[in-house]
């Protein structure tokens, strides 16, 4: 899994490539307890390269829902491969997050 941050102000991208996995999970959590941080108002989570997701992985993105949610921000899911949308759909996510 690879993890690259892109911060412009108040924005800022996340994009995962790769599978987010029980193996990745940690390492994606970690990463976004570091850039999730006051003066983050709008995150981006671009999926465009990421190919799976397991339930450890939908924890992650819950968690950085909740966490924009407490810095009064907002969060969208982008770029969304058919694979991982269909689990966003059968776990419920698509009536949680923002995906466009």
């Amino acid at each position: 899994m690879e993890i690259s941050t892109n911060r412009q102000g108040q924005e800022l991208t996340v994009k995962l490539t790769g599978r987010l996995d029980t193996n990745a999970a940690p390492l994606v959590q970690e990463k976004m307890d570091q850039v999730l941080t006051e003066g983050v108002e709008f995150l981006i989570l671009d999926m465009t390269d990421c190919t799976y997701v397991a339930s450890s992985g939908l924890r992650v993105i819950l968690s950085a829902q909740k966490k924009m949610n407490a810095l009064a921000g907002a969060m969208v899911v982008k770029n969304v491969t058919e694979d991982v949308m269909e689990v966003f759909e059968m776990t419920g996510f698509v009536d949680i997050l923002t995906i466009e």
